[in-house]
């Protein structure tokens, strides 16, 4: 029953994701945003909900492990899985912007989040609060570079035309399966957890932030193997931004986040950073300015032994 609840848990999310993507674009389309601005902050921010929800329902249900490992793991995953097997498919190309903007910034948060727990063992309203306000200014900054480079994100103009009555039945639809979803799978979850002796972090670090990065695998595996353009680091680099500073940063905000597991704070978020700052030094190896297969190859590999030491570990 718990494994039924995990797999309905992701399936609901992946829907509702979908879902709020699209009516979020056709909404913002209604209201006369820019197709750059709605690319950089409502798909961004609407992409990023599922883990919200997650988060959100792991703090109120009294399982903040959940809720950290949910946004350490899928930084891990977003670097060590899906860049890493992406690259494996296909290389990707590396701008300027990733060492003189996004890179740096990626750290600071990621820095900034360590420092947090590390100080009193939890994330306050306050922390929460300072980092999504730092995620506010980073947007603007990204918006500002853009007009400068006449550089648009590719938004699906054909939303632009859809019936109010659509986007409502979207909104409806997006949301019911978002609620239900993020529910089941941190019910589901925590069941396994108990079922197989294993502690709610190391589910959070592994099985839910796995999940939750299953559908941007699965697109840009498609995307490369099409020889399109499969996915930037760049905008790798902007989703682990966006779930430091919006999903913890709005869960703290709602409600502060404890530390309840002490492998979070001795090793969990060591790997994020390990797997964060070595980007840059890989970028300069080898084939310059490019994220190569054997490059991909290293990062699914360290990623492979993070979650082996996760599971025989128990609280690596």
């Amino acid at each position: 029953m718990s494994i039924l609840l995990v797999v309905l848990g992701f399936v609901l999310l992946v829907v509702g994701g979908e879902y709020l993507v699209r009516s979020s674009v056709a909404l913002s389309f209604k209201f006369n945003i820019s197709k750059m601005v709605i690319g950089m902050t409502v798909v961004s921010f609407a992409t990023s909900v599922p883990e919200l929800l997650v988060s959100l329902q792991a703090a109120l249900s009294g399982s903040p492990a959940i809720a950290i490992n949910n946004v350490v793991g899928s930084n891990i995953a977003n670097i060590g899985l899906v860049l890493g097997v992406t690259a494996m498919v296909g290389s990707i190309a590396v701008d300027k912007s990733f060492y003189k903007l996004n890179w740096p910034v990626m750290m600071l948060f990621s820095v900034a989040l360590y420092f947090f727990l590390r100080n009193d063992s939890k994330l306050s309203p306050l922390e929460g609060a300072i980092l999504f306000a730092g995620l506010i200014l980073f947007l603007l900054v990204l918006i500002r570079n853009i007009k400068k480079d006449n550089n648009v994100e590719e938004v699906d103009e054909s939303l632009a035309i859809v019936s109010n009555f659509k986007i409502i039945m979207w909104l409806v639809i997006g949301g019911l399966s978002l609620y239900f979803g993020s529910d089941w799978l941190v019910i589901g979850a925590k069941d396994i957890a108990i079922s197989i002796g294993v502690s709610e972090a190391v589910i959070g670090i592994s099985l839910i932030a796995i999940g939750t990065s299953v559908p941007e695998l699965a697109a840009s595996v498609i995307a490369a193997a099409k020889q399109e353009k499969a996915i930037s680091l760049g905008n790798l680099i902007g989703s682990n931004i966006f779930n430091i500073g919006s999903v913890l940063g709005l869960t703290a905000i709602v409600k502060t986040i404890p530390v309840t597991e002490p492998s979070i704070l001795k090793s969990d978020i060591f790997w994020m950073l390990g797997f964060s700052a070595v980007l840059l030094p890989m970028i300069f190896i080898g084939k310059k300015m490019q994220i190569s297969r054997a490059k991909g190859f290293l990062l699914v590999f360290a990623y492979g032994i993070f979650m082996f030491l996760v599971f025989t570990n128990g609280k690596f």
